[in-house]
């Protein structure tokens, strides 16, 4: 998925999302959520992140699911955090919506 080819990428700050088509029809969409150890060192903090991703992605993801779904494709979907800082939840789910929007917008 990383290694380019078919996928695709682009970032909001402070999220970094790639993207691919897959063949599985298991599920619209299968996600992935990756905040590095070289930016919280502890995991609590990192898990409170993915988290907050994960929050922001399940309330919005209705909008994917549906185009994803009138298409009979699904997607494999990677949030890579970029900050060193803690954001307000309300702040990234807010990002989440503009990535969310913008895969729905390239997949069309």
């Amino acid at each position: 998925m990383f290694a380019g080819g078919s996928s695709k990428s682009f970032s909001v700050y402070p999220l970094r999302v790639v993207y691919m088509v897959t063949e599985s029809k298991e599920a619209p969409a299968s996600i992935l959520i990756s905040v590095p150890k070289k930016r919280f060192k502890r995991a609590v903090k990192r898990n409170y992140v993915k988290r907050q991703i994960r929050e922001g992605y399940r309330k919005n993801k209705l909008g994917l699911h549906e185009t994803l779904l009138n298409k009979e494709q699904s997607l494999a979907i990677a949030f890579i955090y970029l900050s060193d800082q803690f954001i307000p939840t309300q702040e990234i789910e807010a990002k989440i919506k503009i990535l969310l929007a913008r895969i729905i917008e390239k997949m069309e």
